[in-house]
């Protein structure tokens, strides 16, 4: 008897894993003939940044249509290799291609943020959090801060990510990031020795902020005289203001 309920347990097991083997095969089989029959897009526009559009991520994904992906099977599409295909993109910060349970592609995209624009005579570009430079888009002007420098033009592509010029870029992340600030500054200029002044949106003021060192407290400052001193004297009463300098503002 006690074999007997042995023989029927494993024969029972035997019979489960068969199933399950057989499930698995079977749902396999069906995942591998789904058809993919829409690409859903998702862009994540978190900062209002507007550089990627859904039709030109599509023509990405199918090479500007010769290869589409509807109509495909899944063992003809690689996912890794649409992924490649996004990320080559210089306004993708991360994207992530996968499949739904229909067989259906799903594209998730962040972007890179731009926090400055560079201009000179021979360029005009972006600035990400990284200090890498991002073309201008057709499809969105981003409000970010414009920058000029006189660093030379031969190490302007790099400047903002090495050990010298990584401080500038501190800089930028930190007016970014202030929402007085970010509105009114309207120039940032770098000149030959590397000392900083900005142009304002109100007041039309010079200020002449010296290296980007002691960041915090130089704004700190300048906020305490644009909040305490200019209201009384005047918005247009100066037009060059001096934080360069520890425990003083020198106005003229």
């Amino acid at each position: 008897m006690y074999w007997n309920r042995k023989v029927k347990a494993l024969l029972f097991a035997v019979f489960c894993m068969g199933g399950f083997v057989f499930l698995a095969g079977f749902s396999k089989a069906r995942q591998e003939g789904k058809i993919c029959k829409k690409v859903n897009i998702k862009i994540d526009n978190e900062y209002n940044n507007y550089f990627l559009s859904e039709s030109e991520v599509m023509a990405l994904l199918t090479r500007n249509g010769s290869q589409p992906l509807t109509g495909m099977k899944k063992e003809e599409i690689d996912l890794k290799r649409l992924e490649m295909r996004i990320k080559s993109h210089k306004f993708v910060r991360q994207a992530e291609v996968s499949r739904d349970l229909e067989g259906n592609i799903n594209v998730s995209i962040q972007q890179n943020r731009p926090i400055a624009r560079l201009l000179s005579t021979e360029k005009d570009v972006y600035l990400d959090e990284e200090g890498n430079q991002l073309p201008l888009s057709s499809l969105y002007t981003a409000h970010v801060i414009p920058v000029t420098t006189s660093v030379e033009t031969s190490k302007a592509s790099s400047f903002f990510q090495d050990s010298a010029g990584i401080a500038y870029l501190s800089l930028l992340r930190y007016i970014e990031k202030d929402a007085f600030w970010n509105a009114q500054l309207a120039l940032m200029d770098i000149d030959q020795n590397g000392k900083v002044s900005f142009l304002t949106q109100v007041g039309d003021q010079r200020i002449e902020f010296g290296k980007p060192v002691n960041v915090p407290e130089k704004f700190k400052k300048l906020f305490i005289f644009y909040k305490e001193v200019m209201p009384v004297v005047g918005w247009d009463k100066y037009s060059r203001l001096n934080v360069e300098y520890k425990d003083q503002i020198i106005c003229e």
